[in-house]
């Protein structure tokens, strides 16, 4: 009897050697390199689009994942009508080592040449890859909603817990950092030259160095939004693993204009992307969204840092406020 990653690989005109799990999903060998077959959530007509796209960019030179089509040349494959599947290359190589300066470096000039590529498709967008021009407001006053119920929780605990007495003892000077980025969001009107193709989830995982050189993978959350959050969610990652180290943040910063000019707004909105507590609402949403019969030390533990990096995280802000990268500056 097969199982079901088999069935769904008769689907494709290839050889398949042997499968196995991994992180994705199931890793396939196969006569035509290796493999990974992966749920797919979104429609079909989104997956057609992302195999488009993902086609352009390699064809011009950049070095992606690629969508394998069906025998009936689909880009999904769907297991008896219902779960719906992706085969992709399955590229080998290392991840970007977070404490590698020059790996930090690469990935940031194939970001930018990623974007530049992408900036040149010339097709018509398609509306379902579009976000609404204020998405990111949206998200910060739903974080800002978010981080005030769980300081109402916090204050109505009669007896406060280590994390809720580590809550409550930060949560002021964290959430006036949210509201005043909030305004400033308020204050900026979104300008056309500053959205385009993004890959939605940039981080270490997803730059693979490999033979064929440095490869950018799993664009499960593509989309045309303002282009330089893929950038921000990089830094962030980084300055997070880094301590918020201002000189390499300048520089990640300065790698990326190297390959792709940064404009002004483009500039004040990687400011918003970083200044906005994200670290912060995120150990104390999950920690609202958690079982709370026993305390994760796991959880104090992220608090913790989060604290003892807001210093350096604020002076790499404050240098990042009056950055000029050559003619570009933040007003």
């Amino acid at each position: 009897m097969y199982n079901r990653p088999e069935q769904v690989l008769e689907k494709y005109e290839l050889e398949i050697k042997s499968t196995s799990k991994c992180r994705e999903g199931y890793l396939c060998e196969t006569n035509q390199g290796p493999k990974i077959l992966k749920e797919y959530l979104g429609s079909r007509e989104r997956a057609a689009f992302l195999m488009e796209m993902l086609d352009f960019l390699w064809e011009h030179g950049v070095n992606v994942e690629r969508i394998v089509p069906t025998g009936e040349n689909e880009p999904i494959a769907l297991h008896e009508e219902e779960t719906r599947y992706l085969l992709t290359d399955a590229i080998p190589g290392a991840e970007c080592d977070t404490r590698n300066r020059n790996d930090m470096i690469t990935a940031v000039h194939a970001l930018a040449k990623l974007h530049n590529v992408a900036e040149q498709y010339e097709n018509e967008v398609p509306e379902f890859v579009k976000t609404s021009r204020d998405s990111l407001l949206l998200l910060y006053e739903k974080h800002n909603r978010e981080l005030n119920k769980v300081k109402n929780y916090v204050r109505n605990r009669k007896k406060k817990n280590d994390f809720e007495s580590l809550f409550s003892g930060c949560y002021g000077a964290f959430m006036d950092k949210a509201f005043r980025v909030t305004e400033l969001l308020q204050q900026t009107e979104p300008q056309e030259e500053s959205f385009g193709f993004c890959h939605g989830e940039f981080n270490q995982h997803n730059v693979i160095f490999s033979r064929r050189g440095t490869a950018i993978v799993y664009f499960d959350h593509f989309s045309y939004h303002i282009r330089v959050s893929d950038l921000a969610n990089f830094i962030r990652k980084m300055m997070e693993k880094n301590n918020w180290n201002r000189e390499l943040g300048m520089a990640l910063i300065l790698a990326y204009h190297q390959e792709r000019k940064l404009s002004d707004q483009e500039m004040r909105y990687l400011y918003i992307y970083l200044a906005y507590p994200e670290k912060f609402w995120k150990v104390a949403n999950h920690y609202y969204n958690s079982h709370k019969a026993w305390i994760s030390e796991r959880n104090i533990e992220k608090l913790q840092k989060v604290i003892a990096q807001e210093e350096s995280r604020t002076q790499f802000l404050e240098s990042l406020f009056s950055f000029r990268v050559e003619s570009c500056i933040l007003r």
